[in-house]
């Protein structure tokens, strides 16, 4: 036993807590959904969670898993290429490709294993990957694990941007590959897809967006922030998640062509050492994608809801971040306040969470609120209210 690390150790954590930057978990007992209990058993609204479409808690879904477990099996108990593939798993890779508009996709466990598992099979020393400053650490992380050379460019600058291409082209990189996120999570905002595939075009270069903000929900048809732009087939590669719009729980996906897929599944490592996504949810994702394509009216609902939202807390004075994502971030600057307000609301309420450093950069503290397509007129009327009477008591507004 080393006492010098468990001295280090417990002095890191009291300097968080010192700091204000303690993140406690709260226990919920009922599934998510738009009004949740819990642990203490009071029942409060829930604006907090990544459920767009209102499929954490579908019947169909629902149906769909259980039925999984007991056709299926409750887990592969192997990695996908020894004895870890059922026909689901290409079932599902088959749709998503199809769906979103490409060649063929892979699944792993968690979108952040596929951005992980994403640029070390597919990129050199020779290569360039031109990040955004506000990427999700996903990204970030994977890029770390490969060898390539890396840039970053200012968030959504594309001066920057072109900048950077410029660089790598002067450093004779061999490719170049755009990595952005398509919806920025902390702040709501969109990637400029339209102008970054001008410059990818203009550069000669790769275009990889992580959609796992957007991905059923955004654009008419649900295709993500590719078709809210109109810049469908310029992406070369797109990672996702189905723990978020589609159904709620548990993993991810690359889209692109199918020699790359056909690369990433002979090389990607957490693919090749983790084990397969659980039948269940696979099934379950694939009613979810067949909800998303036949019930629009979901899709219309959360832009309803949002726009509403929006701009009743601006009317109330609340700072707020964004475009018209659901991802409504409510800007207060110190993280105690943050915390004070996020503690408050909750005794009022109302489930939702603070944000602030290390996850958002130091004096960008803020309440991150989540709208849904389920939230229903008097759960908006009744947050609003929440946040006036607590905005109000704390000066914020």
């Amino acid at each position: 036993m080393s006492k010098s690390f468990y001295n280090f150790i417990n002095n890191e954590v009291s300097e968080i807590v010192a700091d204000n930057l303690f993140k406690d978990e709260r226990l919920i007992s009922t599934p998510q959904q738009t009004a949740i209990k819990l642990s203490t058993g009071k029942e409060v609204l829930n604006f907090c969670a990544n459920d767009y479409l209102g499929l954490a808690n579908n019947d169909q879904i629902k149906k769909a898993a259980s039925n999984s477990v007991v056709d299926d099996g409750f887990g592969m108990a192997s990695v996908r290429f020894i004895c870890g593939t059922n026909n689901l798993h290409r079932q599902l890779e088959k749709k998503l490709s199809s769906f979103l508009g490409f060649e063929d996709s892979i699944l792993y466990v968690a979108c952040f294993d596929a951005n992980g598992g994403l640029f070390e099979p597919l990129f050199t020393k020779d290569d360039a990957i031109i990040s955004d400053a506000l990427n999700h650490a996903s990204i970030i992380d994977g890029i770390r694990l490969c060898k390539a050379q890396r840039y970053r460019y200012d968030h959504s600058d594309m001066k920057s941007l072109e900048n950077c291409l410029k660089v790598a082209v002067k450093n004779n990189a061999r490719h170049k590959v755009i990595a952005t996120d398509g919806v920025f999570s902390m702040d709501g905002t969109f990637a400029k897809l339209d102008e970054i595939c001008q410059l990818a075009e203009r550069y000669d270069a790769l275009v990889m967006v992580d959609d796992c903000h957007a991905t059923g929900f955004v654009g008419e048809k649900g295709r993500g922030t590719a078709e809210y732009f109109g810049v469908e087939g310029k992406i070369d590669i797109l990672t996702g998640t189905l723990g978020k719009a589609l159904g709620g729980a548990s993993g991810g996906f690359i889209c692109a062509k199918e020699n790359v897929i056909k690369l990433l599944k002979q090389r990607s490592r957490p693919y090749l050492f983790s084990n397969a996504l659980a039948p269940s949810i696979v099934k379950a994702s694939l009613v979810a994608i067949d909800i998303v394509e036949n019930e629009p009216e979901r899709r219309e609902r959360i832009i309803k809801n949002t726009k509403y939202f929006r701009e009743k807390m601006k009317d109330l004075g609340f700072t707020l971040k964004g475009d018209e994502h659901p991802i409504t971030p409510v800007m207060l600057g110190d993280a105690a306040v943050a915390q004070k307000m996020s503690k408050e609301l909750l005794e009022h309420g109302l489930y939702a969470v603070g944000f602030f450093y290390p996850v958002v950069p130091k004096g960008e503290a803020r309440i991150r609120l989540q709208i849904t397509s389920e939230h229903n007129q008097e759960q908006l009327d009744k947050a609003l209210e929440i946040f006036k009477k607590i905005g109000k008591s704390l000066g914020v507004i």
